[in-house]
């Protein structure tokens, strides 16, 4: 018998200075499906599930990469042959990509949209497959066998995002591992899967992560200022046992009504919780 999730990734939100080219990226280099969409706002994402947000603001300044705020979103693809036919179209069409890896528990490859935000495409390896010591799942970085993934996508053409795609963890920069392990770990009750250094993974219900933070480029960066594009806000969908757990110790008794709650880091990054 599975036992039932108690977390799920939720849609994240960008704030974009040029909403149509930003737009055109996701859908053309990702693969995202434009669901609804007007001079201000797009949801994309995969079937009817919004996977990502983007809200235009023509007058907020440009992040820098040296702040904290999002590394990257990783779009998790439901099964390998599906990363392969990406990868077989990214081949094709000169898709600008700027890494390949694998990490043991995964495939991946990384792209940056046209304002610098991170995005991950990546499929799992079988969850039976994954090493864990004492609650630490082995991750490395290895060249990706691209050869091999190809191979894995037979003769079905790519047809941008297949129903049943997600958001499978968001990687965040933040100023200092620490208060960053306080606020994922303590705080939301995550836990701690991997370390790396210079940066650490957070999970439930045994998956390898679905948050991870690093210092790799922002190390001491100090609390956002907004207006600005990048990351404006992200989901996670919690179980009611495990929003409960977090609201506790914010001072929060009633989770069910309403059934979300909203949060910031210590480096005001925007996270909403939901009901799941």
């Amino acid at each position: 018998m599975t036992t039932p999730s108690t977390l799920a990734m939720g849609r994240v939100a960008l704030t974009v200075n040029d909403l149509d080219g930003v737009s055109a990226f996701y859908q053309r280099a990702v693969g995202l499906h434009l669901l609804r969409g007007d001079s201000e706002m797009a949801e994309l994402g995969a079937g009817d599930a919004v996977l990502l947000e983007l809200r235009r603001d023509k007058a907020a300044r440009r992040r820098t990469p040296r702040e904290a705020g999002l590394f990257h979103t990783a779009f998790l693809l439901p099964t390998r042959a599906d990363l392969g036919r990406w990868a077989r179209n990214a081949g094709s069409t000169r898709t600008p990509v700027v890494g390949a890896s694998d990490h043991d528990v995964s495939e991946a490859i990384y792209l940056s949209d046209p304002e610098g935000n991170g995005v991950e495409i990546y499929a799992d390896r079988p969850a039976g497959s994954w090493h864990w010591t004492d609650g630490v799942v082995a991750m490395s970085t290895k060249p990706l066998d691209i050869e091999g993934l190809v191979a894995s996508a037979g003769d079905e053409a790519w047809r941008g995002f297949p129903e049943g795609a997600k958001v499978g963890h968001v990687h965040l920069q933040v100023g200092a591992l620490p208060p960053a392990e306080a606020f994922y770990s303590e705080t939301l009750g995550l836990d701690i899967t991997c370390r790396y250094q210079g940066g650490t993974f957070y999970a439930a219900d045994g998956y390898h992560h679905h948050i991870a933070t690093n210092i790799w480029n922002s190390r001491g960066a100090t609390e956002r200022s907004y207006p600005s594009t990048g990351l404006a806000d992200f989901e996670i969908h919690m179980a009611p046992s495990r929003l409960a757990a977090v609201s506790s110790p914010l001072g929060r008794t009633n989770v069910a009504s309403p059934a979300h709650l909203d949060l910031r880091d210590p480096w005001g990054t925007a996270i909403t919780l939901l009901l799941r």
